[in-house]
């Protein structure tokens, strides 16, 4: 579409809005500015088009043919702009929001209090994806993501969540009377591993324990791994925000911690993508926001 030919919109806004109230103080309340402004629009989109549009008709205004025609099609113009914006953000909306979140996060923070979410959101259709693969955000188009890490992530928007440290963290009862004084001496125990990840492979070669051939090693969904934890099937690590009540009870023993990093705090962290958040992502974010607060306060 060419729009070079076009005049101004705020000319075409103030007379459309002059000829449907046949009034420039009216028109100039609606557009919230003064009468005079709605009034020099009008005779610039007239000098622009070289006709007379409207007329002063005793303390009034009225249309010529010419305006009156202007006026009907630019008022069903704008009547269609109008609904297709509407329909759109209508559409925007109802739109499910879409939020991808790991395994472990899932059953183990949200699942236990997303009722509270639904009871004060019962608009909202929410579909969640508890998945260990990074989803792309803007392909997939999900609203959020919920991510482990120090908050760094190329074109993303991201906000901390759930500061928390990794450990490395086993059964009381599997550890016995084993003496774990290096990450070798845990390497020799039995690790569970959540699937399709090597999160304790890496923590061990980070600090030069590099294990081959490791056959003892149970590969499981994210959910499972705490209760085979506590069972004392394995060694894992994991968030420490995940097992901190079986810390505090005695059920599992720390036996590694990663430090804390003051400059880049680990943790969890809601990416989303840049640009305004449409209300339901807003709601969502805003909940999480306040569930986690209320955690950390509690």
């Amino acid at each position: 579409m060419d729009w070079s030919g076009m005049p101004p919109l705020a000319t075409l806004r103030s007379f459309e809005a002059a000829a449907r109230h046949l009034n420039f103080t009216s028109a100039g309340r609606e557009m919230n500015v003064t009468h005079a402004a709605v009034s020099q629009q009008v005779r610039r989109l007239e000098d622009r088009l070289g006709v007379s549009l409207m007329v002063r008709e005793g303390r009034g205004l009225a249309l010529t043919d010419d305006g009156a025609r202007l006026a009907w099609q630019l008022s069903d113009g704008f009547g269609t702009l109008q609904q297709a914006i509407a329909d759109f953000t209508d559409n925007e909306a109802m739109r499910a929001l879409k939020v991808t979140v790991t395994p472990i996060f899932a059953t183990s923070w949200l699942m236990p209090r997303i009722a509270d979410f639904r009871a004060g959101h019962p608009d909202i259709e929410l579909m969640l994806n508890p998945t260990f693969e990074l989803i792309d955000l803007k392909r997939d188009n999900y609203d959020l993501a919920i991510r482990y890490g120090i908050g760094r992530w190329p074109r993303l928007e991201s906000e901390p969540l759930i500061p928390s440290s990794f450990v490395v963290v086993a059964a009381t009862s599997l550890v016995g009377g084993r003496k774990i004084e290096t990450p070798a001496d845990a390497a020799k125990l039995p690790w569970l591993q959540e699937l399709g990840t090597d999160e304790l492979k890496i923590w061990m070669a980070r600090r030069g324990v590099v294990v081959e051939r490791k056959t003892d090693i149970t590969h499981m969904p994210g959910f499972m791994i705490p209760s085979a934890l506590r069972d004392g099937q394995g060694v894992a690590c994991t968030a420490r925000v995940f097992v901190e009540d079986d810390i505090q009870s005695g059920r599992l023993m720390v036996l590694f911690e990663d430090d804390d990093d003051a400059e880049n705090p680990a943790g969890y962290h809601m990416v989303w993508q840049p640009g305004p958040m449409r209300p339901p992502l807003k709601a969502f974010v805003t909940w999480l926001k306040g569930v986690a607060e209320h955690d950390k306060n509690a």
